[in-house]
């Protein structure tokens, strides 16, 4: 089974998705050995693992390669960002069959104007609903793969104010998303009002220190929200114990004194599988 017929099957399936974010193989291997069915291949990491920020300057191309990546790297399905598009209509039908050839089973279309920014940094812009229904119109058009779910993500409450943001998602909804992304509620009773308010299946993002507070999945469930992003979680506490070993390093000339935050040598081999390449080298007479 495509995973894109697996994540479709589970949106009408009991049970709340949770989808924690990667930005490699190695992150995605992870995320899928912590026991969670989906990942979040998080655009906004995967420009920052390669020491830019989120400003839309990756290519859909580059963004694509990283996603075959990440999708060879797992059994589980992959939900990708593919932030505005990249251009109009005709660069996101452009851009929704290198996402098609990577092998993710769904992806996020923003409303956001190019460059776009983090969904929770400030001063961003929007482009007018229609353009943006007639994106989503394209890549729908453009599929070949019409289990692929596509997801519509307005960034309108910081741009046009919350009821401008439900009008978008509903016109979302119409013209062809399989489901709605309210982007940066900003607060509990915002995202009460945009379950209340949004009957269609509802992806909401939920990470420590950004502008939406923490609810926990279970009230997520309850209020009604089918898919939870977690995309950068993963890479922040990366990047926390990657400084700490370097400080180890500097300090002691070596990382002993912090065995036990590592995994050990083997362990690291068990997680890329170097065994099963092993033995199909030795099959195959390498």
């Amino acid at each position: 089974m495509r995973t894109s017929t697996l994540l479709r099957q589970r949106l009408t399936a009991p049970g709340i998705i949770v989808a924690p974010g990667c930005y490699d193989g190695l992150s995605a291997r992870l995320v899928q050995e912590a026991g969670f069915d989906t990942t979040y291949a998080s655009g906004g990491a995967i420009a920052r693992s390669g020491g830019i920020p989120d400003l839309g300057l990756l290519s859909f191309s580059e963004i694509g390669d990283r996603l075959a990546q990440i999708v060879d790297a797992v059994d589980i399905p992959v939900i990708a960002d593919m932030d505005t598009g990249y251009g109009n209509a005709l660069n996101a039908r452009h851009a929704v069959r290198e996402f098609e050839r990577a092998g993710v089973a769904g992806f996020h279309l923003e409303d956001q104007t190019f460059p776009k920014r983090c969904g929770h940094l400030d001063d961003k812009g929007v482009v007018s609903s229609h353009e943006c229904e007639q994106k989503l119109r394209a890549v729908r058009d453009a599929l070949l793969d019409q289990d692929m779910i596509i997801i519509a993500r307005t960034d309108a409450i910081a741009v046009e104010g919350f009821e401008a943001a439900i009008t978008r998602a509903q016109a979302y909804a119409e013209a062809g998303a399989d489901v709605v992304f309210v982007e940066a509620p900003q607060s509990e009773e915002q995202i009460r009002e945009v379950a209340k308010r949004l009957p269609q299946p509802k992806l909401i993002n939920m990470f420590h220190g950004g502008k939406t507070p923490l609810m926990s999945f279970q009230d997520l469930e309850a209020l009604g929200y089918k898919i939870v992003i977690v995309p950068s979680d993963t890479q922040r506490a990366a990047i926390a114990a990657m400084r700490r070993v370097l400080d180890a390093i500097r300090r002691d000339g070596h990382s002993g004194a912090l065995a036990q935050e590592m995994v050990s040598f083997k362990e690291r081999e068990v997680i890329v599988d170097t065994a099963r390449y092993l033995a199909a080298g030795d099959r195959f007479g390498n």
